[in-house]
This record gives structure tokens, sequence and C-alpha cells, in this order.
């Protein structure tokens, strides 16, 4: 994937996301590649939908009439993946399961598209189609309840000089404890001593962070517990030390969509809607939105696949 530009790369192997790939094909755009972190497509129907559950093209009564060629209607939970199989099939989709995109950058018109695993990819175009449903990972010990308020899972929450340990060892944690670092009293903490899963640039802003006494580790220890002092988190690491913040955060996967948005520098509205033109298009030429990333409280599979449709018709012209 290195050497190749592609002319459509597509984040999000949900209705958005295939329906976008496979009108790509239906139009006559070659090389289209799409990125699904999960094992395989449609996570959300297949992990939030109950078996045999009852889906319906007109999504709590709002009529949408279908733009493109995927003729999808009412069924249930397992004929619409069943219909989502076989045109991917059908259309020979260049799929990369288990490939999650971590940002987006620009550079001289062609988008590199960087995974979690270090690989660059180049498009022209990109359509992020990622679902709401999503939920930070939590921690297998209980956070009490007088502290709750005190965890996060991302750094938005976060004020200046503030004593805050912020857990995990990928590009998310990294990123934040850096960052905060510069104004807070911040610690990271990872349960590993080494960080594999991080990109050449965050390993380097980590290492001058550390280097500069700006950032506090904790390295090679996991947390054994949270208790509550003075009402603050108090920390029981598994080497047997203790220690209390003011706040912390957990970066431990399952990464809020906002915060990868915010990273591809996408504008967004007060409640963290991409603001877009009417051809889905955002704030950054030629990156389009489609599904459920374009609603406050989730949109429909067809307007999803409205969504693919209307955004692949316009770059077709742009091609």
């Amino acid at each position: 994937m290195n050497n190749k530009t592609y002319n459509i790369a597509i984040v999000g192997g949900g209705p958005g996301g295939i329906a976008a790939a496979v009108e790509s094909v239906i139009l006559g755009i070659d090389d289209i590649i799409l990125f699904e972190k999960g094992e395989n497509h449609s996570t959300t129907i297949r992990k939030f939908y109950k078996d045999n559950k009852r889906v319906d093209k007109d999504y709590k009564g709002q009529k949408i009439d279908l733009n493109g060629n995927i003729y999808f209607m009412d069924g249930t939970k397992e004929s619409t993946l069943d219909l989502f199989d076989k045109i991917l099939a059908t259309n020979n989709i260049d799929v990369r399961f288990k490939t999650e995109i971590d940002s987006i950058a620009k550079q001289d018109n062609i988008f590199i598209l960087r995974t979690t695993d270090n690989i660059e990819v180049k498009a022209r175009f990109v359509v992020i189609s990622i679902g709401k449903m999503g939920v930070p990972n939590k921690p297998s010990y209980p956070i009490p309840l007088e502290i709750r308020n005190r965890v996060f899972f991302n750094a938005n929450s976060i004020n200046q000089n503030e004593k805050v340990l912020i857990v995990g060892g990928g590009n998310s944690a990294v990123e934040y404890a850096y960052f905060l670092a510069e104004k807070n009293d911040a610690t990271l903490n990872y349960r590993r001593s080494e960080f594999s899963r991080i990109n050449d640039a965050n390993r380097e802003m980590l290492n001058k962070s550390i280097e500069d006494k700006k950032l506090k580790t904790k390295l090679g220890i996991d947390i054994e517990s949270l208790e509550v002092e003075n009402g603050l988190p108090k920390v029981n690491f598994t080497d047997g030390s203790s220690e209390v913040f003011e706040k912390i955060v957990y970066a431990i996967g399952g990464v809020a969509p906002i915060d990868f948005l915010k990273k591809c520098n996408l504008e967004l509205d007060e409640v963290g809607i991409p603001i877009v033109s009417k051809e889905c298009e955002s704030s950054v030429k030629n990156i389009f939105v489609a599904g459920d990333l374009l609603f406050k409280s989730g949109g429909s599979i067809a307007s999803a696949l409205n969504n693919g449709f209307d955004i692949v018709t316009e770059i077709n012209k742009r091609i």
C-alpha cells in the first residue's frame, strides 16, 4: 500500500462506507480501498442489534427514497448483513479488516492516512463513515462513585495546572500525555515498558517530553485498584506504590469519534457533528463524511446508503 495512491480511501465498513465503495465500482472508479477496524463489516449492526431484530428502511418512520444502486429493504439483522456480504463480494471491494486509521493529513493535495500499525496509505479523496455507538474501553477494576466525575476517557475536560494521570500505551494516550505535560503535572502509566503501537512522530514527542522532565512516567506497572482520598482518586499500583491525582484520563482503546475527527482537522459544530456541505464534504476539501456522524442521535441505514452514493457521485465529477 505504501507506494500506491488510491483514488478513494474509505474509513469505516458500515452502510455508508460500503455504499461509497460499491457505488465507486459501479461508476467505474478504480483503486478504491476500504478500512474497517473490526473483524468484519457492519460492526454496529453485529454488536448492537439482537439476533433476528427487525431492520426497517424507514428508520423511526422517516421515509427515505434510495438514490443509489443498492437495493435495501425491510428485513432482519441477518438479511441486512447477508445483503452487504453479497454486494462486497460481487463488486470485489478491496477491504482491509482489523485495520484502524489513526490520523489523516493532507500533503500536496494528497491525503496520508496512517494506521495504528504505522502504515501510511495515500489517497486523492477520503470518505469517513465511522459509527458513533462505540464506547471507550474501561478498566476491569471498579471506579468508585465518589470520583467518577474526575475520571475521563479523553483530555477535553482537563484544565491547566492539574495533577493528571494518563493511562494507556497507544497513540491517543501518548498524545494526551505530552500535550497535557506542557501545562500540567502529568504522569503517563502503561502496563508495558515499551511502546510498540505508537507512530514515529508521537515517539519523538514523547521522548522529548520525558527528556525535558515535563512528563513523568510509570511504565511496566499496572493499576491494581482505585480508592478515594479526600475526594480525589488514589491510585494503587502493582509495584506496591500509591499516588493521589486530581484527574485520571483513560486512553485504553475505543477512542470516541470526536477525537479522531479533530485529529483530522475537521471543523465540528457545538455538539461535535462535522460541518459539511450539501455534498457531505467536510471543512477539509476532498474529505467527505457519511452515516451516523452527521446526525446527533444517529441516522438510518438508508440515509447512510444515500450519503455514500451522493459522495461518490460528487467525487466522480472531480476525477
